[in-house]
Order: structure tokens, then sequence, then C-alpha cells
């Protein structure tokens, strides 16, 4: 089979060696077809990789193209996400079909010529940077370098918290590996570190990162910046490390990969020394050969150094395809066969455990998953809202056996530990716990929950608001990927008082609202933690936000104001005008100062003014309701408005207009007990009391002009 080729092509007989070069070539080619094309793209790192890629997938990779969401199969990571053109190609030329948008099978190729063809343009599968959903057979989103490196360790927890909980003695259904190829680029990120050590502590022999050391970076040689000895820093991290000198030399790659296989307590780093753009004659003296299409006198010179025909674009040479279906796709196929039918066998002798798999597969949670959310009574003092979320979680979290996670060396003060009996830790060689333990790793804390969300678990992590300053690329990957990770961020306000402007968020808030596709819920009090939690994890595919209270906060009293309910619906009236009456102004907050609001409300009505308290969890589920719905809880046609919130401004004007008032944050706080602070700053309810005021006078004033 060929493609739009010239009637130059290559023999379509040849030896096992010259088909296995001829498919190399291939893959070389139609990456540098693709992104001349486009005139945008990398088509260096892919020719130099397509030998290391080739191998690891016709003889390593445990995958059925017909079946590419196989829950045992092998993940590959293309953590350089700038090579994706690699991965397309071997989608392409392995036959791995496409699955549709529910999930179902369908007899269309993941990647077709056409797409290839297409490569970087509007609505094509073909993005710039592998994207997960997008394209069948991408396992993540890749790109922000070091990312998939944190994914990968995820996936290699997840596959060995797999075997654990479900394999039996006489049933194994769960033993695949993550291959994960990396590039000089990724290890400069500190989120490789981070994740590196990690893998080495957990003694994850399932996991293999290939280094391509090619020593270029976008600005030239990598001496300009970094000389790191790489293989003695992961000896360093427990990892073993193997070498390979030349990313031609088939045979060296499949001994390293064979070493690395038979390694049992540790994960496997194997350096590759490749040249960029193998075969461009100028490939490491032009940013073409990283960055940039190589121009087509460049691509017509590379052909020929393969003794390609030059003027052909987009050529697949006959037998290619078909070297992948009789490697790769032959295997594959007898492998997920094998799988199969071990797995009916399975379900039969452990049913209750093939369900729990199912519903983890589908996304779903099993019946009944939230009955045991406590209800909290009425109590002035209360709880912090941290506090009360340690209890949901760990309500929710013995009737979800998947749900895993824990936080950055936070746990015992952020409420994270699972506590029930059978919780355990997840350490090495004790696989089957629940409570992860990151270290002060938030960046790669939260790579590696999104790599656990792409393995089908419900992941948790949690540190200070603060600190989500340093995991902001994996949320904004978990929304790009509407992957379900819960992130529990606690000590949310200058409410944790002596720590000083260093630890007290101001603008994290605003910072996550902004982010497309994230839900941030800051609940008020025990009751809103407890249906902030119902909100999060009903939704399947939307990452989440938990931002919570250190300090005690009252709990409502639900009986004299509004159910708590109302948090299924972003926004809700807590307290309303008594006796039906029209509220002069609007009170609204979140979290820890709905109670100022609360307050302040009381002494309005004893001043017989009349006034609505708005408690506004989740703007983003709010902005989801109905204008019927918004507009009954905010009128549009009640002027007078005050916002409370112990962070930035930036957002309220939304809801209070132009001229409302806002008692926020304009500073980083100040180190002091709360209640200095909160004089300091006006939240107080007298100051909230005094807002109101002049907002109704200023509305008045307006009206009566």
């Amino acid at each position: 089979m060929s493609s739009n080729s010239s009637s130059n092509a290559r023999p379509t007989k040849a030896d096992p060696s010259d088909l296995d070069r001829l498919v190399i070539d291939t893959i070389r080619t139609l990456s540098m077809d693709a992104v001349q094309k486009a005139n945008s793209g990398h088509p260096g790192t892919p020719m130099a990789l397509a030998p290391l890629a080739y191998q690891i997938w016709q003889h390593h990779l445990r995958y059925d193209p017909a079946a590419p969401l196989w829950p045992n199969r092998d993940r590959f990571v293309l953590s350089n996400g700038h090579a994706s053109m690699l991965l397309y190609s071997l989608l392409h030329l392995a036959g791995v079909q496409a699955i549709d948008e529910n999930g179902k099978l369908t007899d269309k190729p993941a990647v077709s010529l056409d797409d290839i063809k297409h490569f970087r343009q509007i609505d094509s599968v073909t993005p710039g940077h592998p994207e997960y959903r997008m394209t069948t057979g991408i396992e993540t989103t890749t790109g922000p370098l070091g990312q998939g490196l944190g994914n990968s360790v995820g996936m290699a927890m997840a596959g060995r918290w797999l075997e654990q909980h479900f394999n039996r003695p006489d049933a194994r259904i769960f033993d695949y590996r993550v291959y994960t190829v990396c590039g000089d680029g990724d290890m400069m990120e500190g989120v490789s570190h981070e994740a590196a050590s990690l893998a080495g502590h957990l003694g994850l022999s399932n996991l293999i990162w290939f280094y391509d050391s090619n020593r270029i970076t976008i600005e030239g040689h990598t001496d300009l910046a970094y000389s790191d000895d790489v293989e003695a820093r992961f000896r360093g991290y427990h990892w073993n490390t193997l070498h390979v000198d030349d990313a031609n030399d088939m045979n060296a790659i499949e001994a390293a990969i064979e070493k690395a296989q038979a390694v049992t307590d540790k994960p496997t780093l194997i350096v590759v020394k490749s040249i960029i753009g193998w075969g461009a004659p100028n490939r490491q003296d032009t940013a073409a050969a990283h960055g940039e299409a190589l121009g087509e006198d460049e691509v017509r010179l590379a052909k020929r150094a393969y003794g390609w025909p030059e003027d052909a674009h987009f050529l697949v040479p006959d037998g290619v395809y078909e070297r992948f279906a009789q490697g790769m796709g032959a295997r594959g196929k007898a492998e997920h066969e094998a799988w199969k039918q071990r797995y009916e066998d399975y379900a039969k002798r452990y049913p209750e455990l093939a369900k729990e798999l199912s519903l983890m597969l589908d996304g779903k949670l099993p019946d009944g998953w939230d009955a045991d959310i406590p209800t909290f009574e009425a109590n002035e003092k209360g709880m912090a809202t941290r506090e009360s979320s340690g209890k949901v979680l760990n309500a929710i979290a013995q009737r979800v056996p998947w749900m895993i996670g824990g936080a950055a060396d936070l746990a015992p003060s952020t409420k994270t530990n699972l506590k029930f009996e059978g919780a355990g830790s997840f350490e090495r060689d004790h696989y089957d716990g629940r409570n992860l333990h990151f270290g002060i790793r938030e960046h790669g804390m939260g790579a590696v929950s999104n790599g656990l969300a792409l393995s089908g678990l419900r992941p948790f992590a949690s540190t200070f608001l603060i600190f989500s300053d340093y995991m902001k690329p994996p949320i904004r990957l978990a929304a790009i990927m509407e992957l379900p990770v819960v992130f529990v961020f606690t000590h949310d306000s200058i409410g944790l008082g002596e720590d000083g402007p260093t630890h007290q968020p101001i603008e994290q808030l605003a910072s996550l609202r902004a982010v497309p596709g994230l839900l941030t819920l800051r609940p008020a009090d025990a009751n809103e933690v407890a249906e902030s939690w119902r909100v999060a994890l009903a939704r399947s595919r939307e990452p989440a936000c938990l931002v919570l209270s250190r300090q005690p906060l009252p709990t409502v009293d639900r009986k004299k104001y509004a159910s708590a309910e109302g948090v299924r619906r972003g926004a809700y009236v807590l307290a309303d005008a008594p006796d039906g009456k029209q509220p002069e102004v609007l009170l609204l907050a979140t979290g820890s100062e709905v109670s100022l609001c609360i307050a302040a409300y009381e002494t309005l009505k004893q001043e017989g003014i009349a006034a609505r308290v708005v408690s506004m969890p989740s703007w983003d589920v709010f902005e989801l309701e109905d204008e019927a719905y918004r507009e009954s809880v905010l009128p549009p046609h009640i002027h007078a408005r005050v916002a409370v919130e112990q962070a930035a401004t930036l957002g309220w004007d939304r809801y209070v207009g132009r001229f409302g008032s806002q008692i926020v944050m304009h500073t980083f706080g100040a180190s002091a007990p709360l209640k200095a602070l909160k004089t300091k700053f006006g939240f107080t309810p007298e100051r909230v009391v005094e807002e109101a005021k002049k907002q109704i006078a200023r509305c008045k004033a307006g009206a009566s002009e």
C-alpha cells in the first residue's frame, strides 16, 4: 500500500532489516513532510528518535491497535510533546483505530494520512502538541516540558495500585509498564526532579524513561546553561541507569530495554545519545533542525541521505503498514485476547471486584457513594472547613475504593488523611495503600495526580492555597484534559494570621477562577463543605478546587437560614429580607466572610433595613445556571451591593457593578493574630453594615436625581 507517491518508491520486497529501516525512514519523512507543509513544528526530534520509538512500539509495547483503551495496555508517553509528529506517525502506521466521544470503537483510523497532511491546522486531530481526548492513542496532553514525566510516574503508581487491589494469586489482570520519552528540556524543568525523586523512592520498576540527550535546545547547545551529570543524578534518586551511545543502534537499544525490563526494584533511565534532525546536512547548524520547518531544499537533501525519493510527499511505501501489523499488531492482538479470557474467568470468580473495575473504567461512582456524608448541627463556634472536609472525605472514600490521594507533606494540617481501617499508606512494596505521601513536591504532586486520573483512579491532592502557585501547570492541564482531580487547598485567607504575607493567599482565588473548565468552590461552613464535595465528585470530566479555612467558622443554623443544597447551584439566597420585603441591599460573600455578612444582616434587620445575604461558593457553577435563576438570586434592579472576600478584588465587579462596594484585599496581608488582621483590613460586621448603608444611600441619591 502506498500514498500519493512518486514512481521512484522503494522496492516492495525486502529482508526484515530493510523493512525495519523502511518503516523508520517512513516515520522520519512523514514528520518532515507534515512540518514542511504546515510551515510550523519540530521535525528534528522525530527524525532522530524514529529508531528508538519504532523499537519500543514494534517489539515491546503491549498494545492492541484495535483496542486502544484496553485497561492493561502498556502506556507510551511522549513528554517532549513538541516532537508530536513522531507520535502521529506511529499511530498512523500502527493502524490504531479511533474511539468516538462516547468511548466506542469505530472503524476509522485514529490518525489518517489526511490528518497528517493537516498537521497543526484548525480542527485537526494532529495539533502542534499531543492532546488527550482529541486524538485516540494519546495517553496524556504533553508540551509543557516535564509534565509528561510527572504523568508517567502517576501512571506507574496507578499500575502498582491496580495490581495490588485487583489482582489475585490465581488471576493477574494488571501488570502494565509505562514507557516515556523525554529530552533535555524535560530534564531541566524542576517538575522532572520532583517526579523522578518520588518514583525512585517508591521503587517503581514498571517505569522506564528514555532520555534523548541531543544537547540542543532553542537557544543552541546545552553547554550554554546545562552541564548536569544526569546519570549520576538519577543514581542518587535510586534509579537504574543505562546508556546507549547511538540512537540509530537498534541492537544497543534492544539490549538496554531488555536490561531495564529485568530490573524489579527500581525505575530505569536509559540515556540515548542522538543527533537532532538526523539525515539533514545542516542539522545542528541551524534552528530549523529543531524549532522550524527544514525548508524544501533541506527536506530533499535529508530524503536523499535516507535513499528516499526526493520528490515524494507523504509516501508510505508498500510493506510498511504490513510490517507494523505483523509485529506490534499481531502481538498486541494476541496479548489482548489472552487478557480478555483471563478477565472473563476473573469476573466469574470475583464478581464484586469486576463490578468495581467496570465502574472505575467508566468514570462512575458506586451507588450510595455519598450516603455517609455527615450533616453538621448548627454551632456558633463551629469548625474549620478543612476539619469538616476531612470528615466528609473519609466518609466518601470508604465507599469509593479507587479514591486515593494525599498532600505535599501537609496531610495532618490539610486534614486529608484517610483514617478508616485498611486505608494504609502507599509505599515501596506496599502499593495497596490509599494515603499518598508526596513530600514537599507540589508541582510533582499535581502532575502525578493527573497521571493517576488518566489511569481511572479518583485522586485528590492537597496543600495550602498559597502553594497552588507551585502547581498551576498541572492544574491547568487537568482542566484541558477534563480530569476529575480534586485539589484541596486549605489556609485560604489572611485567617492563617501570624504566618504573614508569604503564606496569606490574596490573588490565588482569582487565578483559579480564571482557568476554563476548573471548578472552584469556597464553602462557608461545614454543610457547604459537604455539598461542595458532592458537587466536585459528581463531575467525572472536570477538575475541582476546594478552598478551605484554617480557622473555625460558625456552622450556620439551617433551620433559620437556607439549606446548604444551594451550593449545587453555585450561589443561593442564604438569608433574605423578612416578610417578603424587597431587599434594599445585597450582601455577597464566599467562605469565611459569609458569617460576617450574616452578622451584618442581623444588625441591619434590627435597624429596619431589609438586606439579602447571598453565599457564592462557586462562581463557575452559578454562571452555568440559566438567566432566570441568576436574576432571582441577584435581581438586576437592586443596585446596592456589597461583596466581602479576603482575596483580591478581581472579578467581583461582575456581581456588584461598577459602583458597588467591595471589602476585599488590596495588599499582601500582614503578620498578626487573626482578630487584629480582620480589624486592620475591615473584615468586621460593623464595616459591612457601614458599606451597606453607603450603598443604599448612593442608590437612593441616584434615583432622586
